[in-house]
């Protein structure tokens, strides 16, 4: 259980990279048609890989990832107090100044100028985990850039899409826009 604590966006990160050497090498897929998507840890995943590993990937799809460790750890929801020093020991300790200097040397947003490949971002308004800065903050450094990216905003949703026509909009949407990236229909 502890081999993932401080590997955010290292050795767990390396895992997601493996996954895809091993696919293109058994010939599942060819490494011109691999995207990431994911959603929370995954969302992160994803925009970690977009920045640490720009073209590791032809395209990535977030939905409600952190950007930012630090706000992340900094505005979770008061029902995970219990979980917070589970969190610090994973991702670092934002009270000590090697926690804060991983915390940022591992959040997506610091290196947003890296991101080379299409972004497509799904998050919620009402996300009480995973906050809608979280998506505001590496949009607007995107942006900041000049890098495009694709920003989907529900206002009426949270942690997930539970109303099944904001779940069809994006799936929709993100049909397409893989489809736009790595072909298909």
């Amino acid at each position: 259980c502890a081999a993932g604590d401080r590997e955010w966006g290292a050795k767990m990160q390396d895992d997601l990279l493996d996954a895809v050497d091993w696919a293109v090498a058994r010939g599942v897929t060819t490494k011109n048609r691999v995207a990431i998507f994911g959603g929370s840890y995954g969302g992160y995943a994803t925009l970690a890989a977009l920045t640490f590993t720009p073209e590791a990937f032809v395209c990535g799809v977030d939905l409600f990832g952190p950007s930012n460790l630090g706000t992340l750890l900094a505005t979770t929801p008061s029902y995970w107090a219990s979980m917070l020093a589970m969190l610090h020991r994973r991702m670092g300790d934002p009270a000590t100044p090697e926690g804060q200097a991983l915390l940022k040397q591992r959040s997506p947003v610091f290196a947003a100028d890296a991101i080379v490949r299409p972004l497509l971002i799904g998050q919620g308004a009402n996300d009480a985990r995973v906050k809608q800065v979280e998506s505001d903050q590496i949009v607007e450094a995107m942006q900041a850039r000049g890098i495009p990216v694709t920003y989907l905003l529900f206002d009426d949703e949270g942690h997930g899409f539970a109303r099944p026509d904001n779940n069809l909009a994006f799936f929709a949407a993100t049909e397409l826009f893989l489809a736009q990236h790595l072909g298909g229909r």
